[in-house]
């Protein structure tokens, strides 16, 4: 007499589902690039900021086409000077000089994103080559980068743009002002991948690649790098918002971007002095200010969540 304990087990029985003939179950496995991007997708904070980043580069780069002032706004036009939002066809009206001010802002947001552009692609790779070599050699190749590191930390670089800004004023391009930023803008993420390469070098598959071989410029950028590249990502999306706002600083101060080119600091600055009888001109640009650093901070956070999900509630 058999019991239910001799029965043959079947993995379909009470799942209401009975395989197709000749199928099995398959279990897909998810890799770590495809489990970040739906960590990033399914935060809110994150995709906002995304969102609103890519409306303000399609409003920069997209709406000139469309907007038939966007050529135009340079030449002065006395006779509109300070009109309000609407007037003429201008959709958020015009400045000092009767140029569009919508048109300025595109223009603007432009070259700070082209300012935040140089910082992050000049500012990164020199703090990851400076990181990457003092933290994998070590020792006393180690002591004395960071001496020399410190010497830069103290180093009061508001103070020195502005003086050299001052003596060199054709150097006050947007191109200019982002290597500044970018020149005094690597130091931390410098300590962040000497920091991350210190503990990495110690890892079985760096033993690995030394036993094979592998030169020491393979081991760094083939193996090191790719594994702290969720700490350099995060770095340098903070990055270009930081240089936003550092560019904004400069213009305030009066040694920000000169010439025929504006940018969002430039125009916030503009603006200050007419914010009580004209405050389109403050207003609408500090908005847009506000928008690109906010959004960028935004990504920038959901990026370091997706990467170390034990910072946040995010479910994969």
């Amino acid at each position: 007499m058999s019991s239910a304990l001799d029965a043959p087990t079947d993995p379909s029985r009470g799942s209401g589902v009975s395989p197709a003939p000749g199928r099995e179950f398959v279990i897909e496995s998810r890799s770590q690039r495809q489990q970040i991007i739906r960590r990033f997708f399914r935060n809110p904070s994150a995709v906002i900021g995304l969102v609103v980043f890519l409306l303000l580069v399609l409003v920069a780069y997209i709406g000139p086409i469309f907007y038939k002032y966007s050529e135009s706004y340079l030449p002065e036009n006395y006779d509109a000077a300070h009109s309000g939002p609407g007037t003429g066809g201008h959709i958020l009206g015009q400045g000092n000089l009767g140029r569009d001010l919508l048109a300025q802002i595109m223009a603007g947001i432009q070259r700070s994103l082209y300012i935040a552009l140089i910082v992050m692609i000049v500012a990164g790779t020199i703090g990851i080559v400076y990181g990457a070599v003092s933290g994998y050699f070590g020792g006393r190749t180690d002591n004395t980068m960071m001496r020399v590191l410190d010497f830069f930390l103290v180093l009061p670089s508001l103070i020195v743009i502005m003086v050299v800004s001052e003596k060199f004023p054709g150097l006050r391009a947007f191109w200019a002002i982002g290597l500044f930023l970018a020149l005094f803008g690597w130091f931390d993420l410098a300590r962040l991948v000497r920091g991350s390469f210190l503990s990495l070098r110690e890892r079985e598959f760096v033993e690995a690649a030394h036993a094979i071989g592998a030169s020491n410029t393979r081991i760094v950028f083939k193996h090191l790098v790719p594994n702290a590249a969720g700490t350099i990502i995060v770095w340098m999306t903070l990055a270009g918002a930081t240089a936003v706002l550092g560019e904004a600083t400069l213009s305030y101060l009066g040694y920000g971007v000169e010439g025929g080119g504006y940018s969002l600091g430039r125009l916030v600055s503009d603006g200050v002095e007419a914010a009580g009888q004209r405050p389109w001109m403050f207003y609408f640009p500090a908005i847009a200010l506000i928008l690109i650093v906010l959004s960028i901070n935004l990504i920038g956070d959901g990026i370091r969540d997706a990467v170390d999900p034990s910072r946040a509630r995010v479910r994969a």
